[in-house]
């Protein structure tokens, strides 16, 4: 078994925006919903609901963005 970095997709009220994947990266996600939804024993889900959770989790594990964002609260917070 495969041991992926995300877990069940949550349903989630999102907000629209519109981007550009490139062919390569959406290739991508969708093999990665494929693996995600026999590893989950869930219906295969679209692969563009992967990004979400893939950034959410990118930002909470950049510590260098953790580090930075606490400096810049504690900033505004001291003033």
């Amino acid at each position: 078994m495969t041991k992926l970095k995300l877990g069940p997709i949550e349903d989630d009220k999102p907000v629209k925006i519109t981007l550009e994947l490139s062919a390569t990266l959406h290739r991508d996600l969708v093999a990665y919903a494929e693996i995600l939804s026999r590893e989950t024993g869930q219906a295969a889900v679209d692969p563009v609901r992967l990004i979400v959770p893939m950034l959410v989790r990118f930002i909470a594990a950049d510590r260098g963005f953790s580090k930075a964002r606490q400096t810049s609260l504690s900033r505004v917070v001291g003033k």
